[in-house]
């Protein structure tokens, strides 16, 4: 599992024009991009959710946990790209839509577990994402089963 994490000041997902997913933080929050291959399952993503809740990247060396930042999910299969030949990625790295989709899903709800509150994304739909991030801060987290 990959998250790629970026500290925000603001962040939206919009789907045809309409606002699916949004963060207000106060003053800061966490856009996390949610890449998963073949072998991740719900203790990855439950373990990727606490390794997030509890990244101390915002101001003052504070975790989301300890300032209670807001966290927006968004799937991303293609943090899975394979671009080591040609100009064309491959992504079977990436989990297909019927794995990833539960355990994205699975990730948000671990998150709200946690006392996360999350927006997310629209699974499979063509998102635009607008962040405004902050410092620039921006952490590639990666777990693997096992």
């Amino acid at each position: 599992m990959r998250v790629l994490v970026q500290r925000v000041t603001s962040a939206r997902v919009t789907v045809d024009g309409h606002t699916v997913g949004e963060i207000t933080p106060n003053p800061q929050g966490l856009v996390a991009l949610v890449g998963l291959t073949h072998t991740d399952d719900a203790a990855v993503v439950r373990k990727m959710a606490d390794k997030l809740w509890r990244l101390r990247i915002l101001d003052g060396e504070l975790s989301a946990a300890d300032a209670g930042a807001p966290i927006l999910v968004v799937s991303q299969f293609t943090l899975y790209a394979d671009t080591a030949k040609g100009r064309r990625p491959s992504w079977n790295a990436a989990a297909p839509g019927p794995v990833a989709e539960p355990l994205v899903d699975e990730f948000a709800t671990a998150l709200r577990a946690l006392g996360a509150v999350v927006a997310t994304g629209q699974f499979g739909a063509h998102m635009h994402v607008e962040l405004v991030n902050d410092g620039p801060v921006t952490v590639l987290l990666e777990l693997q089963a096992g």
